[in-house]
């Protein structure tokens, strides 16, 4: 049996912008549609609205989390994975993704997409930090999820 591919979100826990919330649900119902699981840090803000929209097409969703109790995570994310590191658990979000796709953000996004550079992850930027060498920008919630399969393929 193969295995399903693993996308990565990453995005700010909040507060955060409707509008980056809404690119984050439209990113995670994309991403199950086409038959990946979803990736993040499984807290709230972006991570839960990916979630929430992996969810709402019966898709799979990982939280890898900050803290020490699988409590924590949010009410979408189907496997909790605690880790008691912190933001250093940034690192195994992006490990465990095959591709990563940046939404919004602020410097916990910006240390994952680092991370991934580092890693030779390609990462897809959808309203998040510019200027970085090495995020493909997407135009729209569609373009950014069409370049994460083509990545991953």
């Amino acid at each position: 049996m193969k295995k399903k591919p693993i996308i990565g979100v990453i995005g700010q826990g909040g507060p955060v912008d409707e509008e980056i919330l809404l690119l984050a649900e439209q990113s995670g119902k994309l991403i199950a549609q086409r038959g990946a699981m979803l990736v993040c840090g499984g807290l709230g803000g972006v991570m839960e609205a990916a979630c929430r929209g992996a969810k709402s097409e019966n898709g799979t969703t990982i939280g890898i989390l900050p803290g020490q109790n699988i409590s924590e995570a949010n009410d979408f994310v189907d496997i909790p994975i605690a880790t008691g590191l912190g933001e250093a658990r940034n690192s195994i979000v992006v490990r465990s993704a095959e591709v990563i796709i940046a939404i919004g953000g602020r410097f916990g996004t910006l240390s994952e997409i680092g991370f991934a550079l580092a890693f030779g992850k390609k990462v897809i930027g959808l309203r998040t930090w510019q200027g970085i060498d090495g995020i493909h920008y997407a135009e729209n919630v569609e373009h950014a999820v069409k370049l994460a399969f083509e990545f991953i393929i």
